[in-house]
C-alpha cells in the first residue's frame, strides 16, 4: 500500500511539469501557505501539494500568509501544540478567512477549526466551526446547534481502540466542493484519538465505534480528519478539490 501511494505521488509530480493541452506555457501553481507549528512531519504533505500543482511555502511569521492564495493547517498529537498559534496567527487566519481565503485543517488541524477540544481545556480554537473536540469512546451532548460533550462521565467506551490507526470509510453525508470525484465509501488513512462531532458542517462521517465527523465543509472552509497525504488517490483529489477554492 504504501509503495503504491509513493507510485501515485511520483506519477503526479510529473504530470504537473506538462504544459497546458495543447501547448504553451505551463500552468500557473497556486501559492499555499503550509503552517508548520511544530506538530509532526510536512515533507509528506508537500510532496503531495507539489504533486497537485501547488507551490508552497512555510510562513515564518502570521503576516506572511498575506501571501498565500489559500491557507493550510496539519498537524498530528496533542491539541496543546496549537497553543503555539498565538493571537497574531488566529487574527490573521480569521481575517483572511472572512476576506474569502481558503483554510484546510488536517488532522489535528481540522479539530483547531471548532471551538476547542477536551484534550486541551485551557488551549482555544479557531471557532470557525461549532462545538469542541473529544476523545474517541466519549458521547457528545447537544444544546441546540452546538456540541459540548461528556468525555469525563459514565458515557465513556472503554472497549474502542484508541488511537484509531489505519484505512478507514467515509461515508459521504451531502455533497460539497471538497469531496467533488471522490466516491462514496472511499478508504483514506486515519491516526488520531479526538474526534469532532457530526453536525450541519460534516461532510462525510467515519465509524470506529462511534460515529464521527471526518470531512467537513462551510463555504470556504474545509477540514478532513484523516490525512490525504497518505490516502493515495482519493486523498490526492481531496487536495486538488481544494486548490480549486484558490
Amino acid at each position: 500500500m504504501a509503495r503504491a501511494r509513493e507510485s501515485t505521488l511520483e506519477r503526479e509530480a510529473g504530470r504537473k511539469q506538462l504544459t497546458a493541452s495543447g501547448g504553451g506555457a505551463p500552468r500557473e501553481l497556486e501559492m499555499i501557505a503550509l503552517i508548520d507549528y511544530k506538530a509532526g512531519n510536512l515533507t509528506s504533505v508537500r510532496k503531495a501539494l507539489a504533486a497537485v500543482g501547488a507551490s508552497v511555502f512555510t510562513p515564518d511569521a502570521a503576516e506572511d500568509l498575506d501571501k498565500a492564495n489559500a491557507v493550510i493547517v496539519p498537524g498530528v498529537g496533542h491539541f496543546a501544540a496549537t497553543s503555539v498559534l498565538d493571537g497574531r496567527w488566529v487574527e490573521t487566519i480569521q481575517r483572511l478567512v472572512d476576506a474569502g481565503r481558503p483554510l484546510l485543517g488536517i488532522c489535528l488541524g481540522m479539530q483547531f477549526l471548532y471551538e476547542g477540544s477536551d484534550e486541551a481545556p485551557d488551549a482555544s480554537g479557531l471557532g470557525l466551526l461549532k462545538g469542541r473536540c473529544y476523545r474517541l469512546g466519549a458521547r457528545p451532548t447537544r444544546h441546540g446547534d452546538i456540541f459540548l460533550s461528556d468525555s469525563d462521565d459514565a458515557s465513556a467506551n472503554p472497549t474502542v481502540k484508541i488511537p484509531h490507526v489505519g484505512w478507514n470509510a467515509l461515508a459521504q453525508t451531502r455533497h460539497e466542493s471538497i469531496v467533488d470525484r471522490v466516491p462514496d465509501r472511499s478508504q483514506v488513512y486515519f491516526t488520531h484519538s479526538y474526534v469532532a462531532p457530526v453536525t450541519n458542517d460534516t461532510v462525510a462521517q467515519t465509524e470506529h465505534g462511534e460515529i464521527f465527523a471526518s470531512v467537513v465543509q462551510r463555504d470556504h472552509v474545509a477540514g478532513v480528519q484523516f490525512h490525504p497525504e497518505k490516502s493515495g488517490e482519493v486523498g490526492l483529489q481531496i487536495l486538488r478539490n481544494f486548490l480549486k477554492l484558490a
